[in-house]
């Protein structure tokens, strides 16, 4: 089984790509976002620590986290994010190596993780090869403001916090670019894919 990262900047279009992939190849897709709702969940393993950082007010009426007031107190709070990043982070990746384990008995030929910070957690240590989605500033401006409702002050700041295009061309074994028609970023998935099949 090969076990594929799968990183980007916000906008870059890494969804469509792994729903894509999902859809024509024998892969298990995975993204470390969702992995991180399932964990931090009431009776998980990150839940009763977050609430010891944060404190019981971070509790909504039905005694779930409230996600969107924590994202604002770790905004701009770097320690705090720190603390809140050691606690659940090593659980997704703990969730994630079972599920690589679990997938891998039942012979499934691809296995893939995504994560914006795929590289930052040090994913590589677990995935076979690494791939950076690629997309130009301009047009993830565009898909965000379209598609999110983001403000362009908040597309910046955004962008001001994630690694820029050298770093993630750097660190990653393979680059596709899906700033045009996904018709030939289909084309670029495809020829990587026959690669593995010939190997």
């Amino acid at each position: 089984m090969k076990v594929i990262g799968v990183t980007g900047g916000v906008g870059a279009g890494k969804s469509e790509i792994l729903t894509y992939i999902a859809e024509n190849w024998d892969a298990a897709v995975v993204e470390t976002d969702e992995v991180g709702y399932l964990v931090m969940r009431p009776g998980k393993s990150c839940f009763a620590p977050i609430v010891e950082l944060f404190g019981p007010g971070i509790l909504q009426e039905d005694g779930t986290l409230d996600r969107a007031k924590i994202a604002e107190l770790v905004f701009g709070d770097k320690e705090l994010l720190e603390k809140l990043n050691a606690i659940v982070h090593p659980a997704v990746k703990r969730y994630i190596q079972k599920a690589i384990d679990r997938e891998r008995e039942l012979d499934t030929d691809i296995f893939i993780v995504e994560s914006a910070l795929l590289v930052e957690d040090k994913y590589n240590a677990i995935c076979d090869e690494l791939w950076y989605i690629y997309a130009d500033e301009e047009t993830r401006t565009e898909r965000l403001m379209k598609n999110r409702g983001y403000s362009k002050e908040k597309i910046l700041s955004i962008f001001a916090n994630q690694l820029s295009e050298d770093e993630f061309s750097e660190q990653c074994d393979f680059e596709i670019d899906n700033s045009g028609d996904f018709e030939d970023t289909k084309e670029q998935i495809k020829r990587r894919m026959q690669m593995y099949e010939t190997v």
